[in-house]
């Protein structure tokens, strides 16, 4: 790992539970990396106290600004959140995106000294319906609407469409011990019940995809095969291999300052939660001059 004053960092992560009662391990893994933007999942009572987890989680971060989306009485307890460097981005709004299940943490910046603004937003995808995902994919979409630039950090709970070019384990749902993962991953397509990938499809499939998956790119494009590992789960063996649905993606303009991504999973990681630490790394000469220019 390398810390440059000439790249911006951002990361997305699911920390089970919020790795509550991991002594602040979590928190210290993470700010290793001093990431400017951070998006985060599972930010479970953290809105407990005033925020008082939230706040102190970005703290630690090295003074992020943070913001979570509000849980709802009903559904899910497990909220999304964005956090910020406020020393690099000047914060324009907070929205929540309201959906069935679980909210979509948006906020909208602007890098200091740069016009055009930059949509922010975790996503964590329903975990039982593979027909919410869809939506909630399709609502991802508007985040890049008459030509806005985006990021998004999140936890996809499904797979990615392109299924040649990734190297994770092949998932055969015959071998998958769990009935319940079954019915929620799956969908029927030709008589067949196969790998939920819609989300993928919609948010990065074809050739006028709206975001590009930032690992895919990486791999492909950048030739870091690395940037394809497996994400989740990194405990059960319940569901079979662990798969990639973690994921970072952007608009297009963001290609060309794509630098490398990192899938963290170390010891430690394992330790605090079933989910790796994803990090995309941007040269900030590039994007300063993407956004030097407003739409």
């Amino acid at each position: 790992m390398t810390v440059n004053s000439d790249t911006l960092c951002v990361a997305s992560w699911n920390k089970e539970h919020n790795a509550r009662g991991d002594g602040g391990l979590s928190n210290r893994i993470l700010a290793a990396y001093k990431p400017h933007i951070v998006f985060r999942q599972e930010l479970t009572s953290a809105w407990e106290h005033g925020k008082r987890d939230l706040f102190a989680e970005a703290e630690a971060l090295g003074g992020l600004f943070p913001f979570m989306a509000e849980p709802s009485e009903g559904r899910s307890r497990n909220p999304t959140g964005v956090m910020v460097d406020p020393r690099l981005f000047q914060i324009e709004a907070h929205t929540d995106h309201d959906l069935p299940w679980k909210r979509i943490c948006h906020v909208r910046v602007r890098l200091r000294g740069c016009p055009k603004l930059i949509d922010l937003a975790s996503g964590h995808l329903c975990h039982f319906d593979p027909s919410l995902r869809a939506t909630e994919a399709r609502r991802l979409t508007t985040l890049a609407d008459h030509g806005r630039t985006a990021l998004i950090g999140m936890d996809a709970n499904s797979y990615p469409h392109r299924t040649a070019d990734e190297t994770t384990e092949f998932l055969d749902w015959a071998q998958v011990e769990d009935p319940v993962h079954f019915q929620h991953r799956t969908i029927e397509r030709d008589g067949k019940r196969v790998s939920d990938t819609q989300p993928s499809e919609i948010l990065t499939g074809g050739p006028r995809a709206v975001f590009t998956d930032f690992a895919h790119h990486a791999s492909t494009i950048l030739q870091q095969k690395d940037a394809l590992a497996a994400t989740a789960s990194l405990r059960r063996t319940d569901q079979g291999p662990p798969q990639r649905i973690d994921w970072v993606l952007g608009t297009p303009d963001w290609n060309r300052a794509l630098l490398r991504v990192e899938v963290i999973k170390t010891k430690d990681v394992r330790r605090v939660t079933d989910h790796a630490l994803v990090i995309a790394h941007f040269s900030l000469p590039a994007v300063q001059q993407m956004l030097s220019t407003a739409a």
